[in-house]
Order: C-alpha cells, then structure tokens, then sequence
C-alpha cells in the first residue's frame, strides 16, 4: 500500500511540475489493405481520477472524416495501479472493437513508413511551423506549413488550423494543397504541432499526426488527431 501511496504522488507532483495536465501516447495502428482506411488510438491516465481511459478512431483518407462508427472511446471504472501506465485501457478498446478493423479491412501490417518524426519536448508556436521533409522512395520533397488561428481567450479560447502544403515531384513539377478544415473551431485548444508525417504503402497518401494542447486548470493536456490527404 505504501508503494502504490508513494508512485501516485511521485505521478501528481511530476505532472504539477511539468504542465498539470496528462499526456496521451500515440498507437499507429496501420491501413486497410487498399489503402483507403487508416486507423490510429490514444491512451492515457487522467490525471485527476488515475483513471485509464483510450480512445479508437477509423478515418476515410480521401474524405479526411471519420468512417462510419468509427469514432469510440472507453474510460475505466476504477483507478490505475501502481506501475500502469494507462495501456491496459487501449488493450481492452481494442478487444471490445475488434469487429471495427475487419469491417473496414485494416492490417495492422498494413503500416506506413515516418517521414517525418518531431523531437519530444518541442511545444509547438501559437504562431505556427513549417516543416521540410522527403519521400525518398517515391522522388517527392515537400514543405509544409501549418498556420494556426485563434479568437477569444480563456474559458471563451477557440481556435482552428490548416496546413499548406507544397509537394516538389522528380520532374521538378510543383503541386499545392490545403490539409485540414480551418472552419472547424475547437474549445480550449492553445496549440497545434506536427508531430508525425506518414506516407501510405499503397499511394501517395499522407498522414498528419497533429499534437494539440488543451487547457486545463493550471496547464493543459495533450492529445492527438489527424489529418489526411490522398491527392
């Protein structure tokens, strides 16, 4: 007892000192077998209940929206134990909505290849990014910059984001795009960070894992969300 005291305020003071709020981790979780599906979770412990909780989502790469059914969540009834780190609760999401993948066809072979990976502990900017990357394989260069707007402030904060994306192919041929819906206002979300960039293996479809951080008495969360693109 006196252990499982000790690593739950060693949780609570490390998370007071750091931002006060949780940190969810990120499952790439792959593509269905003609590429059109993409499926990815997140886990993590709230921070003021100890409670693990996961959340699964399944999205339409060309229409970048959820598919049908394909946005759930699971929250535990009771408080981690000492040394778990929330994972059990994506475990058990996963099992209860296995039928979620085979409806949709997803490997979780199936997985992309990182072009792009952000160093741990950069915050992003309110102002924005702007992130250079490559496709080797396929001959492509790419710029991409993420450009965040943002009204009101406090319990009134909202804020919306896109990505402008310039792609660069062998022949020296130049394409433009607009990632995401900059008319979708999101409560309380302070920042915006490209975290990841995940080409398909199939086509030259890419994935934009999106940080963001909610605020939250005396700091803020962070969770992920993303983006698509299938030119």
């Amino acid at each position: 007892m006196l252990k499982k005291i000790f690593f739950v305020a060693v949780v609570l003071r490390c998370g007071a000192v750091l931002w006060a709020g949780d940190t969810a981790s990120f499952v790439d979780l792959g593509f269905s077998r003609d590429g059109t599906v993409y499926m990815f979770a997140q886990y993590g412990v709230a921070l003021g209940t100890l409670k693990p909780w996961a959340e699964l989502y399944a999205v339409d790469v060309s229409k970048n929206d959820f598919v049908s059914g394909g946005k759930l969540s699971y929250s535990s009834a009771g408080s981690l134990n000492a040394g778990n780190d929330g994972v059990g609760a994506f475990y058990r999401i996963m099992t209860q909505n296995s039928v979620l993948a085979d409806r949709y066809g997803v490997d979780f072979l199936n997985q992309g290849y990182p072009l792009y990976i952000a160093l741990d502990g950069d915050a992003g900017s309110p102002q924005g990014e702007r992130v250079d990357f490559r496709d080797f394989e396929r001959g492509f260069s790419y710029q991409a910059r993420l450009v965040p707007s943002t009204e009101g402030s406090g319990a009134g904060l909202k804020s919306s984001f896109y990505i402008a994306l310039e792609r660069g192919g062998p022949a020296g041929d130049r394409k433009s795009f607009t990632v995401g819906n900059p008319g979708v206002q999101r409560p309380q979300i302070t920042t915006y960070k490209i975290k990841k960039i995940i080409a398909s293996p199939l086509d030259n479809s890419l994935i934009f894992v999106i940080e963001t951080r909610k605020q939250v008495a005396n700091g803020y969360d962070i969770r992920y969300m993303i983006e698509t693109l299938r030119p």
